[in-house]
């Protein structure tokens, strides 16, 4: 549940990626490469050629067009020439369910072991570089007292100077996925590194990587999210596509309320989190946080005195502090939009 593999910027259009050849349907059993197995994931990252600036209903169109070659490839034995499309609403939530996930980390696994491909980057490797080098910068700036100023990139600090500033940051990547993002991270200088997926044969990638590549001090454990059985707080939390994914779960609306909650008793005041989303806009994101500020300041803990609740409606649980503003931004309806958006919020 790590994320979305984005589609090369070259080639936005999801016609443009290439289906399984007609043999290689018919060896539906056989291991797949990586470039087969990420159709799923780029058919349901690139909703529209415009990002998030089209309506709710036709982004799920979009994504469900896209989602037929994927859905055929992933269970080709259950779908022939002669049958009729899958029904695209079980298409887009298929992608919010475990199961396909483990399916789809069992599949890398079993190509890890073969072939020793450590599987997909599924935001793309400049999204990833961008990511991490951004978030550094933001946590030292926070390190040295300097908040954000909301219009300024945060500034990189030579290595030899960051670093000294990053030891500090306990770091979770939550739906770690292949656990790439948390390799990216501790290149750049973080030592305290733990990531967590529900599916097991993430987890079980995500070790077999790390230990290959010399990271064997990264921490991984299998956990949910929305169930989370954590009971340490982290200075920085992670989410490179989980929060996306939850979405498209049947009951997406109520698992997001949930997922919100957990991130919030996760994440240690003064904390900050990183989304980082393919499928929501900066503006949706951070509205999507006013809406869970709201709901945390309508419903104060029973346990707090009148003192604490009047200082918990003076003081929203999050707060926005600055986003990426170097991905490649698209015009349409009026509307300026990116297909990748990167966001940090502090917890207050």
């Amino acid at each position: 549940m790590a994320g979305i593999r984005l589609a090369p910027e070259e080639s936005p259009d999801p016609t443009q990626q290439h289906p399984p050849s007609q043999q290689q349907l018919q060896t539906g059993r056989e291991v797949a490469s990586d470039d087969e197995r990420s159709v799923a994931a780029d058919s349901w990252s690139i909703k529209s050629d415009y990002g998030s600036t089209l309506d709710d209903e036709q982004r799920h169109a979009d994504a469900a067009e896209a989602l037929s070659s994927a859905a055929n490839f992933r269970a080709a034995s259950d779908y022939s020439s002669d049958k009729d499309e899958p029904d695209a609403d079980a298409m887009t939530s298929m992608l919010g369910l475990q199961s396909y996930w483990d399916g789809a980390y069992a599949d890398e696994l079993a190509n890890f072991r073969e072939h020793g491909h450590a599987g997909e980057n599924w935001f793309g490797a400049d999204v990833m570089e961008t990511v991490t080098s951004w978030t550094k910068s933001l946590c030292i700036d926070i390190s040295q007292g300097h908040m954000p100023n909301h219009v300024d990139e945060p500034k990189p600090e030579p290595v030899e100077q960051g670093d000294k500033y990053l030891s500090c940051w306990s770091v979770l990547d939550v739906g770690t996925g292949n656990g790439l993002l948390l390799q990216e991270l501790a290149k750049q200088g973080f030592t305290d590194l733990t990531g967590t997926d529900y599916s097991e044969g993430a987890i079980d990638l995500a070790r077999s990587l790390a230990d290959r590549d010399g990271y064997s001090n990264i921490k991984f454990l299998v956990d949910d999210i929305l169930e989370t059985k954590l009971e340490r707080q982290f200075q920085l939390i992670m989410d490179k596509g989980t929060l996306d994914a939850i979405g498209l779960h049947p009951e997406g609306p109520i698992k997001r309320i949930i997922y919100w909650d957990s991130i919030s008793k996760l994440l240690a005041h003064g904390g900050v989190l990183v989304i980082t989303s393919c499928n929501h806009t900066k503006d949706e994101l951070v509205q999507e946080v006013e809406n869970f500020n709201q709901r945390s300041i309508a419903m104060p803990q029973e346990s707090n005195t009148i003192k604490d609740q009047e200082t918990q409606r003076d003081r929203s649980p999050f707060q926005y502090l600055n986003h990426v503003r170097t991905y490649p931004t698209f015009m349409f309806g009026g509307s300026v939009g990116s297909r990748v958006a990167t966001v940090a919020f502090l917890h207050n």
